[in-house]
This record gives C-alpha cells, structure tokens and sequence, in this order.
C-alpha cells in the first residue's frame, strides 16, 4: 500500500530533521515550476540533503517503499526533467551538498560537491589560477550536479566540449541507496565500460550525482572580441573556416546572431546601445582567447582576409572590458528579449555545421508556409552546430493562439533537422517535454539499450519516472 503524505513526512523527518524537509504547499513552490512555468505539479515533499549519506539514507528509504523520486540541482532546466510529472514524488535537492573537495591546479582537475553552483566553480578555479571554460546563462543558479546531468553545453563547447568531455569522474547514489564511487583523476583507465557517461546526461534517472571531478586549464592572458557583420549564415560558416584555420584552438567562440535580435534589445531597453558597427542582416560574435606569452592582435590578423574580401561588411572590435561585456550581453540576452516581444515558439537543434544555413535557409521556409508573417529568431552556436530556432509571433498576433498553434511549427523545424541528420535537443536534454519526440526519433535499438541500462539500475522505476523514456 502506498504511503500517506503524512508517512512520507514524518520518515523523511527521521531521516533528516525537520529543518531539511519542505512539505507546506507555499514553500515547495519554487521548487515545483521550471523557469519556463510550462510544467507545474505538484510534489509529496521536498527533501534537503546535508551530506552523500543523507542522499544515501533518502533512496535507500525509497527504494524500499517504492517511493519515487525527482533529483533536482538548480532547478534551472528547460524540458521539465527536475520538476514532478505525476504528483506524488519526493524532489530531492542536492543544493545544500555544496563544497570543495579537491583543487590540483597542477595536474588540471578539481573535485566538487554537485551543489556548488556554476558560478561557484568558475570562481573556484580562478582562485587556483585556473580556467573552468564551462559558461551558459545560468550559471548563477545552476549546480554542477544538473550541468553534469544535462550534459550543458554553453558558448565554449566549439574548443574545451561540453559538459561530458569536461569530466573525469563522478560520485553517484543509485537508486537503492547504493554509492558510485567513480571520482577518478585519471586520463587512462581502460578497465572496462566508463561507467561515468551513464550519468553524465541523463537526467537523473539513473541516479542522483553528489560530486564530480572536473577539468581545469591554463587561464586566457587576455581575450580578443569583436561584433562582425556578414550578409548570411552561410557567410558566417565560411568566416568560421577562415578563422578556425587562422586561430586553430585559441578560437573560444563563434556565435551567430539575426540582425531582428539585437533590434528587440535596443526597442526594449535591454541594451544601451547598438554593439554593431551598422546594421547588417546578420552577425557573428567571435573571440580568441590569448594564451600567456603570445602578442595581442591574434583576432585583427585573422580577421584581414576576410575584411579585404568582403566576407565581412564591417565590425566592431572590442577595446575594452566594458565594450566586450556588452557584446556577449547582446548574445546572453537574445532567448530572453523574445519573451518581450510576446510568444516564442523555441527548439534547441543541432545538425553538422556544414549544415546550418541549410537549416536555417530551409527551417525558415517551412514554418513560414505554416504561420504566414512569423518572425524567425535563429542564434546560436554556430562552430558546433547548434542553433536555438527561435520563432516570434507576427506583429499584432494573439500571443494565446500563436502559442496554441506551436505544434505543426515544431513539425516543421524537426523535419528538417532529421533532413538533415541533426538532433533535436543539442544541449537542453529531453525531460518530460520531448519524450514522445524521442520515441520517434530515436534508433529503436537505441531505445532498447537505455531501458536495458535504466531496469538494471532501478528496477522499480522510482527515479525520475516519466522523463526521457516517458
């Protein structure tokens, strides 16, 4: 028989003490609703963890009780994999489990508890002289245990890789209270499966994350920025090449951004002024990190063929800490300033690079023979191939029924990113909002394989049920 919410209260209180248990409705709300609020429900309770045993006691309980679980980090994702599905879960939040293990600046690694925030990390890696490369818009509130189980990916991914290629090892409570102590420093370890990438990505359904031991690298002496205008994407992929063959690894970032963003930030106030040198069809955000040692003006001498054959119409070359910042601002805040402009229907895709201005020269036609007059947002990752295909409302539309008719829009879109051998979710994940899209999509062997691995680690299903598999 299941057990009461009064049951599921009072056991966790036992298990934790009453100042690491949440169950008043008004309380729990913040850790109910994802940023989007697509998805709100309700939960049993929510547990506060102080320490991996803690973790350990809270599964092992509900392994036993067949009571089901959604670990939870920042609560900072935008599938809906952190937040309840069917309503009488237990969330689990790790963000008390804070803290620094280890720090060898040295060797290239630190190993932190998977609370500690992004930004947290970020700022631990600078105190050790380091560089953590990992940056996405969230970083103030994000834990390492939800960047690790989403596999985030961010603005750097083009040379340090996203979240799965910047760890080495992870500690993980499985879903009977068992631990994985995989916390590993070690470049070579060829002594069978690397059991690390079954969490890494998945979303909590394969167990609760509690530490991870991440790369670290040589600090940047300095950054090269600067806002260029081309006339197309396929303008910018060509630029990317100049530049990927001029700059190799020192090339950090390379964002593609449609001219129709930055007019949003500047009618909306989100920007002082125009970071462009004019106004252009598109733009490109590029930046070379400077490695200790090496002459400034790296970007300006990869930037001169392109200049003298007018692959690039113009630019802006940053001159200061305040003129870059602004700059990557207009980038930060382009998913933002959509909301402002009324409804957004969004997809986070990727396809080769070589692919995306065929994506977006295709995407664009398809959902416009859809919703006449819609207003096509596209930015993103250009160096990995993954673009945020946004789409904004027709001036004057009805928000509610643009929103209503999103469906045949994200048809279209995926359509074309299948066309084209591209995913459709790059660095968001699947949560409960694209599982039956996955099941469509996904190699049926495949599908097969990640029920095998999710029934041999929790075979009673009580993690995270519904997410990714549905």
């Amino acid at each position: 028989m299941p057990l009461s919410q009064d049951q599921v209260i009072y056991a966790l209180t036992e298990l934790l003490g009453a100042d690491s248990v949440i169950s008043a409705p008004a309380e729990m709300a913040g850790y109910l609703s994802e940023p989007r609020r697509r998805f709100t429900t309700k939960a049993r309770a929510v547990a506060l963890p102080r320490t991996v045993a803690e973790v350990q006691r809270v599964m092992a309980w509900a392994h036993e009780t067949n009571v089901r679980v959604i670990p939870q980090a920042g609560n900072t994702g935008l599938v809906g994999g952190q937040v309840p599905l069917f309503g009488d879960e237990v969330i689990v939040s790790i963000s008390r489990l804070k803290g620094v293990r280890d720090v060898d600046a040295a060797a290239g690694h630190m190993t932190l508890n998977a609370g500690t925030t992004l930004e947290e990390a970020h700022q631990i890696a600078e105190d050790a002289g380091m560089l953590f490369p990992l940056h996405i818009a969230s970083q103030g509130s994000a834990r390492i245990g939800g960047v690790l189980g989403t596999n985030a990916g961010g603005v750097q991914v083009l040379s340090y890789g996203n979240a799965r290629e910047l760890c080495m090892g992870v500690e993980a409570v499985l879903a009977d209270g068992t631990l994985y102590q995989g916390l590993t420093a070690l470049k070579k370890d060829n002594t069978g499966y690397d059991l690390k990438d079954l969490f890494v990505g998945s979303e909590g359904t394969l167990g609760i994350i509690t530490a991870a031991t991440l790369k670290l690298f040589p600090k940047p002496a300095d950054y090269e920025t600067a806002f260029l205008n081309v006339a197309s994407p396929d303008a910018a992929l060509h630029l990317f090449a100049q530049l990927r063959a001029r700059a190799g690894h020192t090339l950090t970032a390379f964002e593609l951004m449609p001219r129709i963003g930055i007019e949003f930030q500047l009618k909306h106030g989100m920007i002082e002024h125009d970071v462009a040198a004019a106004p252009s069809p598109w733009h490109v955000l590029a930046e070379i990190s400077v490695p200790e040692g090496v002459a400034p003006g790296a970007l300006m001498a990869a930037l001169e063929p392109a200049f003298e054959s007018g692959l690039v119409t113009n630019g802006a070359i940053a001159e200061s800490l305040a003129q870059r910042e602004a700059m990557w601002q207009a980038r930060e805040q382009m998913s933002e300033v959509q909301s402002r402009e009324g409804g957004s229907i969004k997809h986070d895709v990727s396809v080769p690079v070589a692919a995306v201005p065929t994506l977006i020269e295709r995407g664009v036609k398809a959902v416009a023979d859809v919703v006449p007059g819609i207003r096509p947002v596209p930015f993103g990752h250009l160096g990995d191939g993954n673009i945020h295909f946004n789409f904004s409302q027709p001036d004057g539309a009805d928000q509610k029924a643009f929103m209503a008719g999103a469906e045949p829009v994200h048809k279209a879109v995926y359509a074309v990113v299948r066309e084209l051998g591209g995913s459709i979710s790059a660095e968001h994940g699947i949560g409960q909002l694209k599982t039956g899209l996955l099941a469509e999509v996904k190699d049926p062997v495949a599908m097969a394989m990640m029920r095998s691995i999710k029934s041999a680690l929790d075979p009673k299903g009580i993690l995270n049920p519904g997410k990714v598999l549905g």
